[in-house]
């Protein structure tokens, strides 16, 4: 192999190897931000939004799939860290978180999926492929080796794996959106700081509600919809993911804890509210926002084309002279 070919792969290894180690850094640090909101369901630790499935299907989308070991080393990490020994039951869930990522890249793949989310197919793509079927895989395989190892009972079973696959599905959802858009959102900087605040107001809005709602025990929650849906309307994902990401950061505590609007109630009640929530302001900022992206880009092909067609018409059209048009042939010749 000649040397500067043999240069080139080193420094393409090194720079894989870096990625890799990137990504498992990533998902152990969302993994432990995660576990911080661990709740008991059906004999097992499970957590309504698992931030990893998120960080996973997006290097993934952004990097392609040669970065797998980093999904798996940072799931293992994530395993051990807890102070357990490394089992055969670990090995099937981190081959389990590894493999669900890897499916939901794959069925992204053959839809034509866009990391820029700027059409709505990318959006639908995202919710029912990336989310919701892939994570039947992880959940699947946890749940079932848990089971066989004992570690959860039968009768917890169904209960465990709903949790399990909403709490995948809820990390895609919320948090593969904010790093897509975080890769290819272009902010206009120039922009006046009146744009900027605007900007601000639906963040801090959606913030103020959700702190107010969950100190009170009358349930208000849906007040963030309209500022949501503004976001989505006005600034798209740019603003809208971020809103999203408050929403169920501070929903979550709340819910652990049964405080403000989920007080007085059962564990089942409580998780079904907490996802209907977050599932609702992700598939509303994420649909939305693709929506309104589709159209721009539409308006902006039709503002192309005119512009096109009237340069054609202006080449096209006789110039400012007295010669007739179309030209007649000299009657003295």
């Amino acid at each position: 192999m000649p040397a500067v070919a043999r240069d080139r792969t080193l420094r393409d290894l090194g720079s894989l190897l870096l990625w890799i180690l990137a990504v498992a850094a990533l998902y152990l640090g969302s993994g432990r931000l995660g576990l911080l909101a661990q709740i008991v369901v059906g004999g097992v630790r499970v957590t309504p939004i698992w931030p990893p499935t998120g960080v996973a299907v997006a290097a993934l989308v952004l990097l392609g799939a040669r970065v797998w070991p980093g999904i798996a080393l940072g799931q293992l990490l994530v395993v051990t860290s807890l102070g357990g020994p490394v089992t055969g039951a670990t090995v099937g869930i981190v081959a389990g978180s590894t493999v669900a990522p890897l499916v939901a890249y794959w069925l992204l793949r053959q839809v034509g999926f866009r990391s820029q989310l700027d059409r709505l197919r990318d959006g639908l793509a995202l919710v029912f492929l990336g989310a919701f079927a892939a994570m039947l895989v992880s959940a699947t395989s946890a749940t079932l080796v848990l089971l066989t190892e004992g570690s959860l009972p039968s009768h917890g079973y169904w209960s465990a794996w709903s949790a399990w696959w909403t709490g995948d599905a809820m990390g895609v959802l919320v948090v593969t959106p904010l790093l897509l858009v975080g890769r290819w959102a272009a902010l206009p900087w120039d922009l006046p700081l009146r744009w900027w605040a605007e900007a601000v107001v639906p963040m801090a809005g959606c913030a103020a509600i959700m702190v107010l709602d969950l100190r009170t025990t009358v349930d208000v929650l849906f007040l963030v919809f309209p500022l949501l849906t503004w976001a989505a309307l006005r600034f798209q994902l740019p603003v809208a993911a971020p809103c999203v990401l408050i929403i169920s950061v501070l929903a979550v505590p709340s819910a652990i804890r049964h405080t403000g609007p989920f007080a007085g109630r059962g564990l089942l009640a409580t998780m079904t509210e907490l996802q209907a929530l977050n599932g609702s302001a992700a598939l509303t900022a994420l649909l939305l926002s693709a929506v309104i992206s589709e159209r721009n880009a539409t308006h902006r092909r039709i503002e192309e084309a005119c512009v096109g067609l009237a340069e054609l018409v202006a080449r096209l059209a006789p110039g400012e002279s007295n010669e007739p048009w179309p030209p007649t042939r000299d009657r003295g010749m």
